[in-house]
């Protein structure tokens, strides 16, 4: 399969999978959620879903929570796109926003402190 239209179908499983957190009703699953980024298999069959969230400090359940939701989220999806196969969820913490938010304030102290 060409990696532009597996780019375009990672980017719409990401689209939809960020609609569909909102539904979720596990208590774990709460607070301001973000997928950065969905990888899925050449056949459709698995998908890796990075899931970042401001709020660390309860990531752990939050997965936990997003794993139960799997087969929810899993249905939910195969109804809202019309794919050959709804690929199996699998959630993986992504720390992206927390290392970007560091770097920008490290770079704002040296900023401040005159040394960039």
């Amino acid at each position: 399969m060409s990696s532009l239209r597996m780019g375009r179908i990672n980017e719409e499983i990401q689209r939809t999978l960020a609609g569909l957190v909102r539904t979720v009703k596990d208590p774990r699953v709460h607070g301001l959620i973000s997928i950065t980024a969905v990888d899925t298999t050449p056949d459709l069959k698995y998908a890796k879903v990075y899931v970042s969230s401001l709020d660390q400090s309860d990531m752990k359940e939050v997965i936990k929570g997003l794993r139960s939701a799997a087969g929810y989220l899993r249905r939910e999806l195969g109804r809202a796109l019309s794919l050959r196969a709804t690929p199996e969820l699998t959630f993986i913490q992504d720390d992206s926003m927390v290392k970007g938010a560091h770097i920008l304030q490290v770079m704002e102290d040296l900023d401040r402190e005159g040394k960039l």
